[in-house]
């Protein structure tokens, strides 16, 4: 889980329950900060969770003696090292991409900013020391290993490399670290990434600037909410089968309704669905409300209403991407997919495609996302032999000689395909005051 809210004091206790990228709590000190610093902060960035905890006037801001996202807080246990991957220090506080490092010059803005406040916190102080990918992170410590293992069988020294929250491990898992190639991680949330050749031309609310895990510059669209609305539909139709007298096996549940869903019409229709179990900073909401909506004259049915929620997972992407991909005119050699919607073959590509517009591969080890990245990051720390990132990728992990593993399975846009999104996206776009007006009046 990349970003995020962990605020110890000088004892190490937790000063205030964790604020995950679904505490959409922190529009005041969002807007403030990106007009401070011109550079898009987004609402799950730690520094925003910070900044709006200063604005609150927490009692805890007092004693904060250290401020970790989940990645960086693991490692500490396991390391004792406060330290984490630049990958993740971007999505803490915006990432100078000379020094690769937090941006000096925004640090001195923030400082200046808080001591009006009379709060005096040093970010480099409280905030883990940023790493690039292959850098010596510290070692599992008797205490760490005693963490992972009770029972002592586990040994202490192993070399831990720097870490990395969802979207470094899943640009690592998918080949995606060179400029001109993407990634779509799907899964409780969904986010899609592009290395950038150069900057963008202007700043966008929508749109976060992170980097990759060797520091080069990625345009990111988050959406808070992908799967899970979809997950509890499914679920609906277990308990179905339950209370008809049989046991469904999950995994052929999911296959056959996610494969229903292809069988239904390009534009759902006239199918509407709002999968916001959160808010969605990229459409504006500031809380969620999950909505489904048909008028009379919907085509109804089983086909349409799977394909819908597999639309609504994307669509707030969909959105996101095409100011990158249409507004700035970015361009992508390669986009990956990977997480839990490519699951069942072929249909979270084939709508992902039809939603971007452009071809999408899904490797093998789509379905394993950051675990795979994480393991991958780990062996680059001690077998790189100096290679690039994105070098030894190519050269040691996805060339292996078998052209269907080094190539994945590719799916093109079918043109229908893209043409009903694009409809359905019409209707999305204008049905967003329906979420709106559920949001302000459905308490």
């Amino acid at each position: 889980m990349m970003h995020g809210y962990l605020a110890f004091n000088e004892k190490n206790e937790l000063l205030v329950p964790f604020r995950t990228w679904r505490n959409t709590i922190t529009g005041q000190a969002a807007e403030e900060l990106t007009e401070l610093f011109n550079y898009n902060i987004p609402q799950r960035w730690s520094i925003a969770h910070l900044y709006q905890a200063i604005l609150n006037e927490e009692p805890h801001v007092k004693d904060i003696d250290f401020v970790a996202t989940l990645a960086a807080y693991v490692h500490w246990q396991l390391t004792g090292q406060k330290v984490i991957g630049v990958g993740d220090a971007s999505g803490m506080f915006p990432v100078d991409m000379n020094t690769k490092d937090y941006d000096e010059r925004m640090i001195g803005l923030f400082e200046e900013k808080i001591a009006s406040k009379g709060v005096s916190l040093k970010i480099r102080e409280i905030f883990p020391a940023s790493l690039n990918a292959g850098a010596d992170a510290g070692k599992l410590t008797e205490a760490g290993a005693k963490l992972l293992d009770p029972a002592g069988n586990l040994q202490a020294g192993i070399p831990l490399c720097p870490p990395e929250g969802d979207a470094g491990t899943g640009m690592v898992a998918t080949n995606s670290v060179g400029v001109r190639t993407g990634n779509v991680s799907a899964g409780t949330s969904v986010f899609g990434m592009v290395v950038l050749e150069k900057d963008l031309s202007k700043v966008y609310p929508e749109i976060d600037l992170v980097t990759t895990p060797a520091g080069d510059l990625v345009a990111m669209a988050h959406c808070n909410t992908c799967t899970s609305d979809l997950n509890a539909w499914v679920n609906i139709f277990d308990e179905f089968c339950a209370a008809m007298g049989f046991e469904a096996d999950k995994g052929r549940l999911f296959s056959v309704l996610y494969n229903k869903a292809m069988e239904g019409e390009k534009d759902c229709g006239g199918l509407l669905d709002y999968n916001y179990l959160s808010g969605e900073a990229v459409t504006k909401m500031e809380e969620g409300r999950p909505l489904f909506v048909r008028t009379a004259e919907s085509r109804f049915n089983l086909a349409n209403f799977m394909r819908v929620h597999l639309y609504a997972s994307l669509s707030v992407l969909k959105y996101g991407m095409d100011l990158l991909l249409k507004g700035e005119g970015v361009k992508i050699d390669k986009m990956y997919g990977h997480g839990g919607l490519f699951k069942t073959k072929g249909v979270g590509q084939s709508i992902l495609a039809a939603a971007l517009d452009c071809p999408v591969t899904v490797m093998s080890t789509a379905g394993e996302g950051g675990a795979w990245g994480v393991a991958l990051l780990a062996a680059y720390d001690v077998r790189s032999g100096g290679l690039a990132l994105d070098e030894w990728l190519d050269k040691e992990v996805f060339h292996t000689g078998d052209a269907s593993a080094d190539a994945g399975e590719t799916i093109a846009p079918d043109p229908a395909d893209v043409a009903g999104f694009d409809k359905y996206m019409e209707r999305y776009i204008e049905g967003l005051k329906i979420e709106r007006a559920a949001v302000d009046h459905l308490k």
